[in-house]
């Protein structure tokens, strides 16, 4: 980051007790937002994502890149010691974001009611499976629970193929970015009032929140929506089409889009046909209007299918793979990825934030830190502040 244009949360000091995605992403935007993190970690294994494979010169390679801009501290939150160095810090603290099974940080009195009185100001944020309080609360949740319960895995995959899970951890990210969106707004609103909050966010909700346009559908008409492979549920043709060595997604969802698709590949009879006259008679006849189109896209390569409808001014895009989306030149054109100084791996590669602020850039400083790198630093400053 460019030291003479500090990011829009510079001045905030963020405290981390997390461990695999929830926690840690959310401190991982309010870091690329210019926050100060500490990551307390336990002495010795730390976040158990630095046991996750593939290891590079012996450190996880997800840790290093899901951790980049914090610093580590090691703390045993299970002595009165760590304790002790704990609620100094959180003194200090504007947030603390965390995300222990409910209770856990109250039971060793570091819950929001043991730490508000401390630290009025302070936004304690909490991330968990099932929420802090119901009738799930106690029940361990991970991001496969929270997709299946939250119905995301019952429109995801084919009709008649079996359940399937989105393939990213859907939930776990989601709720992060609603930890890091409410983690803003509490302090936009402590601007005004003086005071801090607990903010609660589950995984399982934030699941639930996503399903816009299945909600309109049953609140609508009582329809219970099923899986639709890549296919839209209320607009077609909006779906991956077969091409001739591969799939290419097409989005003819307007009646303009609509003509000009068919009008592109040479589709001219279909506009004419009374089963696809409008949206829904070719939701209607979707089966019969792709094989329709796939009698053409199939005879033709991907980057043609794509060549064609670029120029027809019709939305569409190519399935890529991941080595293919790291490698994407419209990527480097907007510089996305950056490399991450590690203080032993050398530069480490990282996948840039969606954010582009014109005055207040996000934050590129290094990649995720080894265990404890600022222990020693922290409890200095910490003493230092007494």
């Amino acid at each position: 980051m460019n030291a003479q244009t500090p990011g829009p949360l510079a001045d905030v000091l963020v405290v981390e007790v997390g461990s695999f995605i929830a926690a840690p992403y959310a401190a991982t935007q309010l870091a690329d937002l210019g926050a100060r993190v500490v990551k307390v970690e336990t002495p010795g294994t730390g976040d158990f994502v630095r046991g996750n494979a593939p290891f590079v010169g012996g450190e996880s390679s997800s840790f290093v890149r899901l951790n980049r801009n914090k610093e580590s501290v090691e703390l045993d939150l299970k002595s009165e010691a760590g304790r002790d160095a704990f609620r100094a810090l959180v003194r200090r603290a504007d947030v603390l974001v965390e995300n222990l099974r409910p209770g856990a940080m109250r039971r060793m009195g570091l819950g929001y009611a043991d730490l508000a009185p401390e630290n009025p100001r302070l936004v304690y944020a909490s991330a968990s499976g099932w929420g802090q309080d119901g009738p799930l609360a106690d029940r361990p949740g991970l991001d496969i629970m929270a997709q299946a319960r939250s119905g995301l895995m019952s429109v995801t995959g084919f009709p008649d193929a079996g359940p399937a899970k989105v393939g990213v951890p859907i939930c776990d990210l989601m709720c992060a970015m609603y930890v890091a969106l409410g983690v803003t707004a509490a302090l936009r609103e402590r601007d005004r009032s003086g005071r801090g909050q607990h903010l609660d966010v589950s995984l399982y909700e934030s699941g639930v929140s996503l399903g816009v346009w299945e909600a309109g559908r049953y609140f609508g008409d009582g329809t219970v929506p099923g899986p639709q492979g890549s296919a839209h549920q209320s607009q077609a043709p909006y779906q991956a089409v077969v091409t001739a060595d591969g799939h290419v997604t097409v989005g003819a969802n307007t009646p303009g889009l609509w003509l000009r698709f068919c009008a592109a590949l040479g589709l001219d009879a279909l506009p004419e046909d009374p089963r696809f006259a409008d949206n829904a008679g070719r939701m209607t006849h979707r089966d019969a209007l792709v094989t329709a189109i796939e009698a053409v896209t199939a005879t033709l390569p991907t980057d043609r299918v794509v060549e064609i409808l670029d120029e027809a001014g019709v939305p569409c895009a190519p399935i890529q793979t991941y080595d293919q989306v790291f490698a994407d030149p419209a990527l480097a054109a907007r510089d996305f990825f950056w490399d991450a100084e590690h203080p032993t791996l050398g530069p480490v590669r990282q996948i840039g934030s969606p954010m582009r602020f014109s005055r207040t850039p996000v934050r590129r400083d290094g990649a995720g830190p080894l265990l404890g790198d600022s222990t020693d630093a922290v409890l200095a400053e910490l003493e230092e502040a007494r």
